[in-house]
């Protein structure tokens, strides 16, 4: 692939990843596309082999934005504590730093394609087990120095508190009231403090 036909390909990802994220797969038209990124239906489809592979590429593209952000917040500085303290507050912000891929990946992907993407449906659910996977580990280092006690195993209690975190999302997201979000998060923080006592 020429420097130029990758520049292109990145472009349409960019442009049409919000797009997919907010009005779904099937909301999704060739029109939406062509419109949003001033491209052909061709010049689109000369770069990806069907709508599905660019809808694909856009989901791992607002995926990858979204590990990477988790991935800052739990490397921060310190211990167990301090790692989840700070993703606590990335997930108080986490509509407002969602707004510009147009949604949180997870759950508008994740609803859209259960019934007509079995493809979108797979990836939206490794991402799920990824970022349970990433907590679990802060959670077992926590636990394997001491600094916390668990009340569960690690992966339990993670999948326990991405539950809550993306069931918040959800909730803030239909009602569009920030409170869900803001006062389900700070429950979790005095839950965390509280269940992980040492």
């Amino acid at each position: 692939m020429t420097k130029k036909a990758e520049r292109t390909t990145a472009y349409i990802i960019e442009t049409v990843a919000p797009i997919f994220n907010k009005f779904g797969y099937v909301g999704t038209s060739m029109s939406d596309l062509t419109e949003a990124t001033g491209l052909t239906k061709g010049a689109i489809y000369g770069n990806f082999e069907n709508k599905e592979s660019l809808a694909l590429s856009a989901f791992a593209y607002n995926r990858n934005i979204l590990l990477s952000a988790i991935d800052e917040k739990l490397g921060v500085d310190g211990g167990a504590m301090d790692k989840l303290n700070s993703l606590m507050r990335f997930y108080k912000q986490y509509d407002i730093f969602t707004l510009p891929i147009g949604g949180c990946p997870i759950l508008n992907v994740g609803v859209d394609a259960q019934a007509n993407n079995k493809l979108l449906a797979a990836a939206v659910k490794e991402t799920i087990k990824d970022v349970e996977g990433k907590i679990a580990l802060v959670l077992e280092n926590g636990s394997n120095t001491r600094e916390i006690k668990l009340p569960v195993p690690p992966l339990q209690f993670a999948k326990q508190l991405f539950t809550m975190i993306q069931g918040a999302v959800a909730m803030s997201t239909m009602t569009r009231d920030r409170k869900y979000l803001i006062n389900t998060i700070a429950y979790l923080e005095h839950l965390i403090q509280n269940e992980t006592k040492n």
